[in-house]
Parts: structure tokens; C-alpha cells; sequence
């Protein structure tokens, strides 16, 4: 189908060409992440020499819980001459990635001060308010305090997933330095550097 309306472009158009020739038609497939007993996969053990061995599920575990309770607060009270507008990406590093259609953007601070300002201030809403495309879908949040991290899953950014195409990025590899681009208000005192004491300068 493709090479029929190629080749009548071709033959209509003054000067019309493509990038790339059509392509063979291909199989097309779309991931959705989901819970499965334990029991439905297999679960196989190969040791060290060849042999291998069947594992029981477990017989009981903790129940799952739903995640994303989002306790973020935004602090009151700053002024302007408080804070400095820079890219977010100056205080937090960044990594995402697609699991089906959705995209986890996990976002970690360097120090505890910053830390503590991205835990308080930068809540589902707010990562919303940066990501304009994201308006519209669930996203949850997890806070991972021992890694000084936040990890954000946005459900159906990617639509039905790599193969969906549905995004530029199809894999959302992109979207925590998007997310990192952006530009937000940051407390003065955590970008600016200390003075030098006079006895060490």
C-alpha cells in the first residue's frame, strides 16, 4: 500500500521525494504492564553444574499496597528575593524510561538541603505543571528518602507503548532532562555558594 502511494506521489509531484524508500509491512505489537500470580511464571534455578532445579512460589506474601501517596507540601511565605528562577536540573540529577505506555522519570538531590526543598515542593501536581503533556494523567509518586530520590510514573504518556509510537521519545528516555530543563523558582541559599572564610581565603 505504502509503495502504491509513493511511486503515484512520485509521479504527480514535481520534486517530491521521501527520506527513505517504503517499507516490508511489520509486525506490530503493544505492552501493558501488569500483576500476574506468582504461580504463572516458572520459576527455575540453573546451578553451577548444568542442573536445574523447579522453585515453589512462596506460599504467602505481604499484600500488595497501592503506592503513591503524595505528602509534598509547597512551603508559603517565600518572596522573590528569596529565590532564583534556574532549570530545575541545577540541583536534581535525572533518569527515565517506558514501561509499556507509561514513563517513569526518577529525579534525585545531591545534597540533604536539596533534598528536603525537592521532597516539600516538587509533588505530582508540580511535576504536572512541568511536564504540560502529562495534564490529563494519573501520576504517582514515590519518595525514596534514603536515596535523596523521587520516582514519578505517568501512566499512558507513551500511549500503548514503544511500538504505539505515540511520542517523539518513544521511550521516554528524554523526558527527565526535559523535566530538568524546565525552569522553577529555588531558594537563593541553595545555589548560591558560601563565602570563603578570610582566614582560608
Amino acid at each position: 500500500i505504502s509503495g502504491a502511494a509513493v511511486e503515484t506521489a512520485l509521479g504527480s509531484y514535481p520534486g517530491f521525494h521521501t527520506t527513505t524508500p517504503p517499507g516490508r509491512g511489520a509486525m506490530y505489537g503493544a505492552y501493558t504492564p501488569a500483576y500476574v500470580p506468582q504461580g504463572v511464571p516458572a520459576h527455575t534455578v540453573v546451578l553451577s553444574n548444568g542442573e536445574t532445579e523447579h522453585v515453589d512460589p512462596p506460599a504467602q506474601t505481604a499484600p500488595l499496597e497501592p503506592a503513591g501517596v503524595d505528602n509534598g507540601t509547597t512551603s508559603a511565605g517565600a518572596t522573590a528575593s528569596d529565590t532564583v528562577r534556574i532549570p530545575l536540573g541545577h540541583l536534581l540529577g535525572g533518569r527515565s524510561g517506558d514501561k509499556g505506555g507509561n514513563a517513569n522519570v526518577g529525579l534525585w538531590a545531591r545534597d540533604d538541603a536539596a533534598w528536603t526543598w525537592a521532597r516539600d515542593m516538587l509533588t505530582s501536581a508540580a511535576l504536572t505543571a512541568l511536564l504540560p503533556e502529562a495534564e490529563g494523567l494519573r501520576v504517582t509518586r514515590a519518595v525514596l528518602p534514603n536515596l535523596r530520590s523521587l520516582n514519578f510514573v505517568i501512566e499512558g504518556l507513551l500511549g500503548e507503548g514503544v511500538a504505539y509510537n505515540a511520542r517523539f521519545d518513544p521511550q521516554a528516555k528524554g523526558v527527565a532532562e526535559w523535566v530538568r530543563s524546565r525552569y522553577v523558582d529555588v531558594p537563593r541559599h541553595l545555589v548560591e555558594a558560601p563565602e570563603t572564610p578570610k582566614e582560608l581565603a
